[in-house]
């Protein structure tokens, strides 16, 4: 009776302990999230989880709590980054000379990602938008077929399934040719790649893979694991490029049993023969993300920027073989029918009113001397680039604003620079897919619709599949278009890239793509959606507290 009457004295003090131990742990990380959150929204969110969650909070911040994306993974990247800024500056390019004939807003505009990155606005280059798979992949087999040096890869998700197969086969048979191949995919976007065959595969066949910010127990200690590599890049030879929303999958096979129907996604290539371009600009950036992954990767990064300082400054080590890369190009893609409706006639919509396009539009013609700026975002080390850029681009908007993106969880500065913009007469309008990947997203997103009517701004919901494009368009001069879905997690956890295009013609042909989407869309009316239930509107609004975590 005594032992008994004991231990449940112990038990009661080991449960005072345990209260004021929680109590002084959440105090103490309250704390924290009161000095590192610079964000007021997500400062918020995460002391409402702590105080809401017991424990369940406490280990969550410690896991996703704070961006640190691990000591030795920064230092290198700092250390690459410096390199290439060094290499940014040595370039002593005039970007004023370059960008004299933008306007003073699009030079403003220009300045941010500058600041940010040492990356200018380039001139000179041919773009095509590809807004379908088959075409894609078409393109980007005709580019590897074509490869004469160099082929850099990086990806989120790579899925060996499907029409991913023959592509993996080609950059194996790319390597027979003395093709120097890398394919960089995120560990946990690529998770069912890495546990595949195919990197043995591919290794055996001497194509470099590379696992950028892996993850396993130790590094969930020392690590935020749910920062993530977003990037979609493809360079070949240093003279062709792609970006985009495309990931390596093959959308008749991936997330099928997801019920939200295919994927639909847009790619934009890029051609670039100038000693400087933005082709060489994306080389550089996916070089940088290889180097930051092992300290062996980055041993070898100055002697890949020593090459590129010779392609920069004598005659591109790659100009004589590009013009065999063009031919033999033409060659692959007239046999897979790449490029015959190279002389079709896009109807370009107007400014204000978008007219129907033709039907079955499924290539656009190249446009050519379109000057671009590449604009890569990573935590801790870029800031958050892209979301300023992104967020003073609609503050600038005179006439029109079009979004396209599969994810929208805005944060205050972004809610307030779309409702300002409809109010003070600007056309907003804002597509998205009907269903997502994600319920917690699809609620909070849904969260933001009412202000959004109430302001004028025009939603449209995307029935057609899961619509994964990322596109803005700004009046008819100014587009944004890369990886960025318009979530806190884009603009502030994960490495994305975006190109911000400066050519009237281009931006007219993504309002064409983003009106054929229109096409497919449903408009939501304002009265129908305030007459939804109240228990729906409860659930949107409670998820909405949580969404600067999402």
């Amino acid at each position: 009776m005594g032992l008994l009457l004991e231990w449940s004295i112990v038990k009661t003090l080991l449960l005072q302990l345990g209260v004021i131990a929680h109590f002084l742990i959440t105090l103490w990380l309250v704390v924290r999230v009161i000095q590192q959150q610079r964000h007021q929204s997500v400062a918020i969110a995460w002391i409402a989880v702590l105080f809401a969650l017991p424990v369940i909070g406490i280990i969550g911040y410690m896991l996703f709590g704070e961006i640190n994306i691990g000591h030795q993974y920064r230092k290198r990247s700092l250390m690459a980054q410096k390199l290439l800024r060094d290499f940014a500056n040595a370039q002593q390019i005039d970007f004023n000379e370059i960008s004299k004939n933008l306007d003073t807003e699009a030079r403003q505009l220009s300045n941010i990602a500058l600041l940010k990155t040492g990356l200018g606005v380039y001139d000179h280059h041919t773009l095509t938008l590809m807004t379908d798979a088959d075409h894609i992949f078409a393109s980007l087999l005709a580019d590897i077929r074509a490869a004469n040096t160099m082929i850099l890869l990086e990806f989120y998700i790579v899925s060996p399934q499907g029409r991913v197969i023959e592509l993996l086969e080609a950059l194996m048979a790319a390597t027979q040719r003395g093709v120097s191949v890398h394919l960089l995919a995120d560990s946990v976007g690529s998770h069912a790649f890495f546990r595949s065959q195919w990197v043995k595969k591919l290794k055996d066949a001497d194509v470099f893979v590379h696992e950028s910010l892996p993850v396993g127990l130790f590094k969930t200690i020392v690590k935020r694991i749910d920062i993530r590599n977003h990037r979609k890049l493809a360079i070949f030879d240093n003279c062709y490029g792609y970006t985009g929303s495309f990931n390596l999958i093959d959308p008749d096979f991936f997330k099928q049993n997801e019920h939200v129907g295919k994927w639909i996604d847009v790619m934009i290539r890029v051609e670039g023969h100038d000693n400087v371009n933005s082709v060489k600009a994306m080389a550089l950036v996916t070089t940088t993300d290889i180097s930051a992954e092992t300290n062996a990767n980055f041993s070898g990064l100055k002697k890949i920027v020593n090459r590129f300082t010779k392609s920069f400054y004598t005659e591109s080590l790659y100009i004589g073989t590009s013009k065999l890369h063009h031919h033999k190009l033409q060659h692959v893609a007239n046999s897979r029918g790449v490029g015959q409706n190279a002389n079709t006639h896009v109807a370009q919509p107007p400014l204000l009113n978008i007219l129907p396009l033709q039907s079955n539009l499924q290539a656009y013609p190249s446009v050519s001397q379109v000057s671009l700026q590449l604009i890569p975002s990573a935590p801790e080390l870029t800031g958050h680039v892209i979301y300023e850029t992104l967020v003073c681009a609609i503050f600038a908007a005179k006439k029109q604003v079009v979004i396209t993106t599969p994810y929208f969880v805005p944060d205050d500065a972004l809610l307030l620079a779309l409702t300002t913009a409809a109010k003070r007469g600007v056309k907003v309008i804002l597509n998205v897919p009907k269903k997502v990947d994600s319920l917690l997203v699809r609620f909070a997103s849904q969260a933001y619709f009412e202000p959004l009517l109430s302001a004028g701004v025009q939603i449209y919901l995307f029935n057609a599949g899961l619509l994964h494009a990322k596109i803005l368009c700004v009046d008819d001069d100014y587009c944004l278009f890369g990886t960025v879905n318009m979530d806190m997690r884009s603009f502030y956890l994960n490495m994305e890239v975006s190109m911000a295009i400066y050519n009237r013609t281009m931006t007219q042909q993504m309002l064409t793509c983003q009106h054929e989407y229109l096409q497919q869309s449903e408009p939501l009316q304002r009265d129908g959606w305030q007459q939804r239930s109240f228990g729906a509107k409860f659930l949107d609004n409670a998820i909405r507290l949580f969404s600067p975590l999402l």
